[in-house]
């Protein structure tokens, strides 16, 4: 089977997943939330620039914001619900 390198893989593909959240959880053992802010978009550099590919990148963001409201906007709607 082919892989397509242009598309964004959805399915699961992590040979270990349980393994890898355990790391990723204590890679920000004991940081401030400052420092594992830093330490995300460290990471998140380092993964971007492993793929290389604008469109899967753009894929990726748009995938990861889906569904995440900016907090004006869920702050608003929420004050609306209580109106």
């Amino acid at each position: 089977m082919k892989v397509d390198h242009t598309a964004l893989n959805l399915e699961p593909n992590l040979s270990a997943p349980d393994d890898f959240y355990q790391e990723l959880v204590d890679m920000h053992r004991d940081l401030s939330e400052q420092q594992s802010a830093l330490v995300n978009a460290k990471l998140i550099l380092l993964l971007a620039n492993h793929v290389g590919d604008l469109a899967v990148l753009r894929e990726a963001m748009r995938a990861a914001r889906q569904d995440i409201a900016p907090e004006a906007q869920a702050g608003g709607a929420h004050e609306a619900e209580l109106g």
